[in-house]
């Protein structure tokens, strides 16, 4: 079982992972057309700042896969550093829980959402609207495998470094 949840977990926060770069690259080269086609070229681009907009919200979503799986979010951590034994497991556990609770509040939310303005479309973009709010149901079902993972088996640093 926990093999086959390290393939998945493996396969889920890399592809995020590259995903997330390449939006970021792709931000940053629209950014530059951005810039040169209003002051270069002086025609501005009617698309780029909607684009890039959009794009950060996906680009954000997958990022925390990968945060936390790494489990490289911040956190206070002083009742997981005070605790030992089966109360660390405890603690461990509650943080689990309430960190996917919270997840799947906004994957339902987010279904919820971009099922609403789906016949909505983005002012310089002949595209719905639901694509942006996709990003939400699907980085936190994504994130939630990170998590699930990051508790069976966590990265050696940081506070659980000092087991």
């Amino acid at each position: 079982m926990r093999a086959v949840l390290r393939s998945v977990d493996r396969a889920v926060a890399s592809g995020a992972l590259y995903a997330a770069c390449a939006l970021l690259a792709t931000i940053a080269c629209l950014g530059l057309w951005q810039v040169v086609s209003r002051f270069v070229l002086s025609q501005p681009s009617t698309f780029t700042e909607e684009a890039m907009r959009r794009l950060l919200i996906w680009m954000v979503m997958l990022g925390i896969v990968a945060a936390f799986r790494e489990g490289a979010l911040v956190c206070v951590d002083l009742m997981l550093r005070l605790s030992r034994g089966w109360w660390r497991t405890a603690v461990r556990s509650l943080i689990t829980v309430s960190t996917l609770a919270f997840l799947a509040v906004i994957a339902w939310y987010g279904v919820d959402l971009a099922w609403r303005v789906r016949f909505q479309t983005f002012a310089s973009l002949d595209l719905s609207m639901a694509w942006a709010y996709a990003a939400l149901p699907v980085g936190a079902v994504l994130a939630m495998v990170s998590v699930v993972a990051y508790h069976f088996d966590p990265r050696e640093r940081g506070v659980d470094a000092e087991v």
